[in-house]
């Protein structure tokens, strides 16, 4: 569901229903402003840095995006006018591989905050061991003001713009905020227009048709479960009842997966409210009322608020809708024994601090969430091959390196989860730099 801060026109709106996808609950407009997000950055790299044995030279490498591009992008609308919409793209590290990360549409995209996503995809490649670097992109628009035609000609318009800088070997975007498989397609085909020949493997998320890999619409979700399920095992969690903040593609399709794998979902929440029922929700019953009502708040359950379902008595709690969720302000009120980041940066590094110290293990977003970048991964192997893998292939892949993944975090000891993750991470993607430096 498409979050109600932007206005919907009546001939947008099944187009953009459409572009509905992994990080879709994530919502742009409420960040407290890109600088906030990127100084969070910087501050969990800087953490991992007093923790590790790296070169001062190294350091300040990593410590800074390769290249940025800001583009000026002419749209002729379909009135006859042309509009000038601005574009980013943040090449942050190709140290271990082509930089990798997604493109988003919101009139909210600034450049600190590109440049934040981009670290983190970074660090994300890097924990799961996949052979890329890290990148991100934006378009500052609100999308569900253009035409299906005119999403069309700035999908279009923003790869003319980057063509240069990216390429199967250089840089391969993918869908994010308010972009989809079939924008990717369109800026895939417009890619190979100016090269001259096919080249499905310059950008992932594609639609099956043209490329694209199956169970990407719900990686994200499956990889998150991958880790839930090492996690409740390593902290030897039995009570697996559960608490769902966001309930977006990722967080829908979690809850579904949760459900039909045993455990007891209480209580979800979108950004119009929550529901809650201590013997369980009914998941499809639930999923039913979200598609046709817009939100979870219809179901006839209890209500709850986004904020109260985070201190919810519950042994497991899953943020997967907005940045900033469990602060200092309310870290210490948090009942639950495990969280899992779903949503990309949901615990203030303030935060960490007081978790850790009531022994609450947070499972960060740069390991929880990167089931979707491992089978974009899967997606561009399969392009660059021409070897396309079915269904169960996929899914056990996946599972191997998430699996992998967790207890390569899980076997650092005397820190948090978080810290172990950047220290994993950081470790190699520094290697690599001092390798070529």
């Amino acid at each position: 569901m498409v979050p109600s801060t932007l206005p919907t026109t009546e001939k947008t709106k099944t187009f953009i229903k459409e572009a509905s996808y992994d990080f879709v609950q994530f919502d742009c407009t409420k960040l407290r402003g890109g600088f906030m997000v990127y100084e969070n950055a910087k501050k969990q790299l800087e953490k991992a840095f007093s923790m590790l044995d790296i070169d001062d030279d190294v350091k300040e490498m990593i410590s800074h995006p390769k290249r940025i591009l800001e583009v000026s992008i002419p749209v002729k609308m379909d009135d006859g006018s042309t509009k000038i919409f601005t574009g980013y793209r943040v090449q942050y590290n190709d140290a271990r591989g082509p930089t990798k990360g997604g493109i988003r549409f919101h009139p909210n995209v600034t450049l600190d905050e590109v440049k934040a996503l981009a670290a983190w995809m970074t660090w994300k490649t890097a924990v799961v061991n996949i052979p890329f670097g890290g990148a991100k992109g934006g378009v500052v628009v609100n999308p569900k003001e253009l035409s299906e035609s005119e999403l069309e000609r700035l999908s279009r318009g923003y790869i003319r713009s980057i063509s240069d800088f990216i390429g199967p070997d250089i840089d391969i975007p993918a869908p994010d905020v308010y972009t989809n498989p079939k924008i990717m397609a369109w800026m895939m085909d417009e890619y190979e227009k100016i090269v001259g020949h096919h080249s499905p493997a310059v950008i992932t998320g594609k639609p099956i048709s043209v490329g694209g890999s199956l169970v990407r619409d719900v990686a994200t979700a499956l990889g998150a479960f991958y880790v839930i399920e090492e996690s409740v095992k390593h902290f030897k969690i039995s009570d697996k009842t559960i608490a769902i903040q966001g309930f977006g593609n990722a967080g829908m399709n979690l809850a579904k997966i949760l459900k039909d794998n045993g455990y007891k979902i209480v209580a979800v929440s979108d950004s119009k409210g929550g529901v809650y029922d201590k013997n369980g929700l009914d998941i499809d019953k639930l999923i039913s009322v979200k598609q046709s009502s817009g939100t979870v708040s219809e179901y006839d359950a209890e209500k709850v608020s986004n904020s109260d379902l985070l201190e919810l008595d519950v042994p497991i709690l899953i943020p997967a809708a907005l940045e900033n969720q469990i602060t200092e302000k309310n870290a210490d009120s948090i009942k639950a024994k495990l969280v899992v980041e779903v949503a990309n940066g949901p615990v203030t590094p303030e935060a960490d601090k007081i978790l850790y110290s009531k022994g609450i293990n947070v499972i960060p977003d740069i390991l929880a969430n990167a089931g979707g970048v491992t089978v974009s991964y899967f997606e561009w192997v399969q392009n660059r091959t021409g070897d396309y893998w079915d269904e169960d292939t996929v899914k056990q892949k996946l599972k191997s390196i998430m699996r992998k993944a967790f207890y390569d975090v899980a076997s650092i000891n005397n820190v948090d989860m978080r810290t172990a993750a950047y220290m994993v991470a950081v470790k190699r993607v520094a290697e690599a730099q001092k390798m070529r430096w």
